[in-house]
C-alpha cells in the first residue's frame, strides 16, 4: 500500500523558516511529479509548488523567491523550504505525487498519491 507522510510543520515566527518533508513507501511506480499543495479553512486547494522528473519546477506566484521545493534522485523524499515565513502562509500543506502504475497499450496509466498533511502556522 502506498503512503507519503508528511514531517516539519509546525509553529514559527513571521520572517522565520522551516522545511517540509514527505516520503513515499510502497509499491508507488515511476514517479513523475511531486507536488506541494496548501489548505486554510473555507478556501479551495491550492498548489504550492511542484517539481517534474527532470528537474522543472513550479511555484505560486504568492511563494516565488521564498519557497524552494526539491527531491531526491527516486522522487521518493519531497522537500519544501519555505523561507521568509508570513502570516499568510499558515494552512495545512499536503504533498502529492503522480506515478505511472501501468500502461494500457502504449498510453500510461498514472494515479495520484496524497498526504494526510501537516500543519504551518506563522505567527509572533
Amino acid at each position: 500500500q502506498v503512503q507519503l507522510v508528511e514531517s516539519g510543520g509546525g509553529l514559527v515566527q513571521p520572517g522565520g523558516s522551516l522545511r517540509l518533508s514527505c516520503a513515499a513507501s510502497g509499491s508507488i511506480g515511476v514517479i513523475k511529479s511531486r507536488r506541494w499543495y496548501r489548505q486554510t479553512p473555507g478556501k479551495q486547494r491550492e498548489l504550492v509548488a511542484q517539481i517534474a522528473r527532470g528537474g522543472s519546477t513550479v511555484y505560486a506566484d504568492s511563494v516565488k523567491g521564498r519557497f524552494s521545493i526539491s527531491t531526491d534522485n527516486a522522487m521518493n523524499t519531497v522537500y519544501l523550504q519555505m523561507n521568509n515565513l508570513k502570516p499568510e502562509d499558515t494552512a495545512v500543506y499536503y504533498c502529492a505525487a503522480t506515478a505511472i502504475i501501468g500502461y494500457n497499450g502504449l498510453s500510461p496509466s498514472d494515479m495520484n498519491y496524497w498526504g494526510k498533511g501537516t500543519l504551518v502556522t506563522v505567527s509572533s
